[in-house]
């Protein structure tokens, strides 16, 4: 059985060269990150806390929150970052928190009905398949009131897709199929995206007919992956912030030697570890999309 991911099968989909490297060869990543990793890191983990704390009956207050936010980010900070924006590392993070600040006063005091935060669901399509998709929401809510679970979404991503991106969008609306599964077929889920860059929520919903189609689509999209025999690159904007761009041949780029041999072979090695890498992701998690 292989682990699939919303972000493995993206990769494929955007570049069957890079997903070569990351999943199949699994050479190691030459760039640490970048700052915009560092950015959705950073917010994600303060606000997962911010609503444990409320969770647990406890109101943050907003120089708290900022407090924890410029901890966060001196702990995980490195110079080696990747900067691909004419702006600084003080730029970033300002606007981190200008992201927490706007955040805090619409929506104190947290106290909406979240459940987990960080919440990993594993998805299964089909009885007969063998693979399966894990993921991870960011925050799981029960809205009594409406009787609706929501899963939310944050975004720190400087651009805003249009409605259409919503309505087809392939993440959330696989971790609504887990949330089914959980809780029943016919519960309403609502998904929700907070787009923090604007201050702007966003929200969507799928029909059971949709989630079913959705699962046959993954699956053709899987038997497609394991059937597949070459990886060419694929040139995009998305190139800029790949951490794989220093190896790429596409940009006259080369692997290092250590790293060619396995990379002819197509390998898959130590998968015990790739798989344990699976199901506890890496900053990697929050590379802006």
């Amino acid at each position: 059985m292989t682990v699939y991911s919303h972000s493995r099968l993206s990769t494929f989909e955007q570049c069957r060269y890079k997903y070569k490297l990351k999943y199949i060869d699994k050479i190691p990543v030459p760039i640490e990150k970048s700052i915009e990793a560092h950015l959705g890191e950073c917010v994600h983990a303060v606000l997962e806390y911010l609503y444990k704390n409320a969770i647990n009956g406890k109101t943050l207050e907003m120089d708290e929150v900022i407090e924890k936010f410029s901890l966060v980010w001196a702990e995980k900070y490195s110079e080696n970052m990747k900067i691909v924006r004419d702006l600084t590392e003080k730029d970033y993070f300002n606007k981190g928190v200008k992201f927490l600040i706007d955040y805090y006063l619409k929506h104190k005091p947290f106290q909406d009905g979240t459940i987990e935060t960080e919440k990993r669901i594993w998805i299964s399509l089909e009885k007969s398949f063998p693979h399966k998709i894990i993921g991870y929401i960011d925050r799981l809510v029960f809205n009594k009131k409406t009787g609706e679970y929501e899963i939310h979404d944050y975004k720190t991503a400087n651009s805003l897709p249009n409605k259409e991106k919503f309505e087809r969008d392939r993440q959330l609306a696989l971790y609504s199929i887990a949330i089914k599964e959980t809780y029943g077929r016919e519960v309403p889920v609502l998904l929700k995206w907070h787009y923090l860059n604007y201050d702007l929520e966003i929200t969507s919903k799928r029909t059971n007919e949709d989630l079913e189609k959705l699962k046959k689509e993954i699956i053709e999209l899987i038997k497609r992956i394991e059937k597949t025999n070459e990886f060419p690159p694929q040139k995009s904007p998305l190139c800029d912030w790949c951490e794989y761009k220093p190896y790429c041949k596409a940009w006259g780029n080369s692997i290092p030697e250590e790293f060619v041999k396995k990379e002819k072979q197509g390998t898959i090695e130590n998968i015990g570890t790739e798989k344990l890498k699976e199901s506890f992701p890496t900053s990697s998690k929050y590379i802006v999309d």
